[in-house]
């Protein structure tokens, strides 16, 4: 039997943010029955901790594949391991990315994630018109992720990208982003993944891997906030140091059950 927990990471209320399955494993599980189960969830991702000798492990499936790096169900599963009271202090958990370590303060959960820095790209052909938009300010990629700079906020809350188009451009995933007219925020962003069986991320830790260096630059400053633009919906608190970037938020249990297969 495995302990399986819905939280709602990067919330401020139940049933808003980034619902991510956590998996609690007593014992191993093969690949194929870890992918399996994250398709029969159907969540952008289902994260399974194992603990070995007081350490932790941490794997992500979305409903298709395997990933090398998610925040929310990062932060959703730090949230669930002080909930069960297996870790008092930090959590460092290991992963495909490296260690990445879990702090709590001041209510909030703060993940170290590696640093990502967007470099100005050509789009590739079929992009812009999968996102239905011609009025890119800039483009920029990190791996085979895109970043797209739009001319505002109400850009990016407009945009209704062509999916299934989207998913036969050769990227893996693309984030529009826009300076934020609330001033309490810095930018705004939406994620969209079709390739790895995610349409819309309603909020995406990882993402800010790439947008707060970026964003970092342009405002002049290291510490930011940013909103993501899901139906959802989501805030991040975010802090450049140096190769890292400290990612904040809170999480809610909504559903604890069991696996029984």
């Amino acid at each position: 039997m495995v302990i399986l927990y819905l939280v709602d990471a990067f919330a401020d209320r139940p049933f808003g943010g980034n619902p991510a399955a956590v998996c609690v494993l007593r014992e191993p599980r093969t690949d194929a029955w870890m992918q399996q189960l994250a398709f029969e969830l159907g969540y952008s991702e289902t994260a399974f901790v194992t603990e070995t000798e007081g350490a932790f492990s941490l794997r992500w499936f979305t409903p298709r594949i395997e990933v090398p790096l998610c925040g929310h169900a990062t932060l959703a599963s730090a949230h669930v391991i002080w909930s069960m009271g297996r870790a008092k202090g930090p959590i460092v958990f290991h992963t495909l990315s490296g260690a990445l370590t879990c702090e709590q303060e001041r209510g909030m959960i703060y993940l170290d994630l590696p640093r990502q820095d967007p470099q100005d790209e050509a789009p590739p052909v079929g992009l812009l018109p999968a996102l239905r938009s011609s009025k890119a300010l800039a483009v920029k990629r990190v791996d085979r992720t895109f970043l797209v700079e739009l001319a505002d906020e109400a850009s990016v809350r407009a945009a209704e990208p062509d999916f299934r188009a989207l998913e036969r451009v050769a990227v893996g995933a693309v984030m529009i982003t826009a300076p934020s007219d609330d001033p309490a925020f810095d930018f705004v962003s939406r994620f969209f993944a079709p390739a790895a069986g995610i349409d819309e991320d309603p909020v995406t830790g990882s993402a800010h891997c790439a947008l707060t260096p970026d964003w970092a630059e342009r405002r002049g400053k290291t510490t930011l906030r940013a909103r993501q633009l899901s139906a959802r919906g989501g805030m991040l608190e975010a802090e450049l140091r140096d190769q890292r970037v400290r990612i904040g938020g809170r999480a809610i249990t909504v559903l604890t059950g069991a696996v029984v297969v």
